[in-house]
């Protein structure tokens, strides 16, 4: 891979972004690449917007995305598509994550969930996918496995080796998880 591949996650805090551009790097790392990668957590703790930038290839010097350079925008919840447009261009491919987070003004009902600018939005791109994650880890038993079946999903994108990728997860997850995981990601591998 000559290209540097360009890879945006973002989401709201508590969903796991961070773990899975961590697993992401390990993955491109051990796969033969260099890789850069910046992470911002900003008010995660609270209900904020987290979002991590993992660039790969031959030869990277830089770990953020220039803004249009993003290969693949791959949010956690469906209002960070709005938050990032900017990062896109008409080839980003784009996975949405097909989950509702209200936003504190929702919550305070101040202000209506923004649905219907979603739905526009998503029809400006010919590579966005929306996936039920958080579906398929409640199915699993546990929600908090979605960002798993993401990567899942993600990894089907990229000829590196399915034992890599679990090997990866595994070791960053108490052994008690693994059978979970292992099906999460096994799930999200399907969902592409």
């Amino acid at each position: 891979m000559e290209k540097t591949t360009s890879v945006l996650m973002a989401g709201v805090g508590g969903q796991g972004i961070i773990l899975a551009s961590d697993i992401l790097s390990e993955v491109m790392l051990d796969a033969g690449f260099d890789v850069k990668k910046s992470e911002i957590h900003g008010m995660a703790q609270r209900g904020g917007s987290v979002s991590s930038h993992i660039r790969f290839g031959k030869e990277v010097y830089s770990p953020t995305i220039p803004r249009g350079d993003a290969d693949f925008l791959i949010c956690f919840e469906k209002l960070e598509l709005m938050r990032w447009l900017d990062y896109c261009n008409a080839d980003t491919r784009v996975i949405v994550n097909d989950l509702e987070l209200n936003p504190p003004m929702v919550n305070l009902g101040e202000a209506e969930y923004p649905r219907a600018l979603f739905d526009e939005t998503i029809k400006k791109f010919k590579n966005l996918t929306l996936v039920p994650a958080s579906k398929t880890a409640l199915d699993l038993g546990n929600i908090r496995a979605a960002n798993v079946v993401m990567i899942g999903i993600f990894s089907n994108f990229f000829d590196v080796d399915e034992s890599l990728w679990l090997d990866k997860i595994l070791g960053k997850l108490p052994k008690k998880l693994h059978d979970l995981n292992r099906k999460a990601f096994s799930e999200g591998r399907k969902l592409a």
